[in-house]
């Protein structure tokens, strides 16, 4: 569907024409037989672009059929595009560099710009960069100019599962230079596909000529037998992260069963925070309860009505729940920072604070139970977006 435009947009005109008005056939100087008119947005306002078209005069020559269109046409926008190429460039980093969801793009994109755009447009523009991306990625005089200088590249391979019972999507990355090189997604990820794979590679590699020095994996059979025929003289190493992963299972395993008697032990939260709101409810109806208003007070009464009650230890109550209900559903992190170990490691927190002020004195400066609460909380939730890191 063609892009409407709103009738009030004011447009720069740009006006394009031919920079070799030569005919590529006779030579004769070709004349302008047709005007196209073509509207785009950019990052500097709306253009108009009046691209002027030529062809040769001579009906005889070959040339009169053909008619060219200015050079200049195809740097400011693709075909068929309502975008320029810095619109263009502006989304695709938005996605692929800041990971931004679709639909934050448009509203941005108005709000910077004034560009108006539906989301389903914007996931056409992003395809069709991610294409010119991957192309772009692939291209053998630019791979070659970038590993000019290196004296050995190392490649490793891994599968990605989207979700169970997907394909799985088998990843050559260089990691020297960091660049995904090419992927794949394999039905089965047999010896036979695998070492395709890594032929491919293979090819890669000999066309940059530059030696491999290292290949790094998950160490799957696929994988060792595919690199062992393909590369005998080059070393495999096991991937540091698959590798500290399996390594530490057990210690995962134990610490998910330590905290299943934790959880059992830190109980009743629900049953507390519905006392609340039952005592709550009980005292705001009866401060709602209407009263007959002394006679000398009638006025007064009336102007200032009676506000409603307060409950300051309920609240207290109702987040130090909430804090100890995260810590307890706190399952983040990696083998370095055990789930359970910080879980011990916050409930210790919260009974400390809670020993604190059983021992404190009657009126002196307390610090309340929510306080300790929210601290462990906090620690836990900043330990966990660290590990994730």
């Amino acid at each position: 569907m063609a892009y409407r435009w709103p009738a009030d947009t004011d447009f720069s005109l740009w006006e394009l024409d031919v920079l070799d008005r030569h005919c590529p056939v006779c030579g004769r100087m070709m004349h302008i037989c047709d005007h196209r008119y073509r509207r785009i947005h950019t990052l500097d306002g709306p253009v108009q672009l009046i691209c002027k078209l030529n062809h040769c005069p001579d009906r005889t020559c070959p040339g009169h059929a053909r008619t060219r269109s200015p050079e200049l046409e195809i740097t400011l926008a693709l075909p068929q595009m309502a975008i320029g190429w810095d619109v263009l460039c502006w989304i695709g980093h938005r996605r692929c560099s800041r990971h931004m969801a679709i639909s934050l793009i448009p509203s941005e994109l108005q709000d910077d710009s004034g560009i108006k755009l539906s989301e389903d447009a914007i996931d056409q523009y992003i395809r069709r960069y991610q294409v010119m991306l991957a192309a772009w990625q692939q291209d053998a005089e630019s791979l070659r100019q970038l590993y000019g200088p290196t004296a050995e590249i190392i490649l490793c391979i891994d599968g990605l599962q989207p979700e169970k019972g997907h394909e799985t999507l088998s990843v050559v990355r260089e990691l020297t230079r960091k660049r995904v090189w090419f992927a794949e997604p394999l039905i089965s990820a047999t010896e036979d596909e695998v070492r395709r794979l890594i032929r491919r590679a293979k090819e890669w590699a000999g066309s940059l000529g530059t030696p491999v020095g290292l290949w790094m994996s998950d160490k799957q059979e696929a994988f060792v037998k595919g690199i062992a025929a393909e590369f005998p003289d080059v070393p495999h190493r096991y991937c540091d992260n698959h590798f500290l992963r399996d390594l530490a299972r057990p210690v995962l395993e134990a610490d998910s069963h330590a905290k299943v008697p934790m959880r059992q032990k830190v109980r009743g939260l629900r049953k507390i925070e519905q006392a609340v709101l039952r005592r709550r409810k009980a005292e705001t109806k009866d401060d709602l309860t209407p009263r007959t208003p002394e006679a000398t007070g009638t006025a007064t009464a009336a102007a200032n009505p009676p506000a409603a009650v307060v409950d300051p230890a309920g609240s207290v109550v109702l987040d130090d729940c909430a804090a100890v209900r995260g810590i307890l559903n706190d399952d983040q992190g990696g083998p370095l920072h055990p789930a359970g170990l910080r879980m011990a490691e916050a409930l210790g927190e919260v009974q400390e604070s809670i020993q604190r002020n059983l021992e404190a004195k009657r009126g002196g400066p307390r610090r309340s139970n929510s306080a300790g609460y929210r601290d462990a909380s906090r620690r836990v939730w900043t330990k966990s977006k660290s590990s994730r890191r």
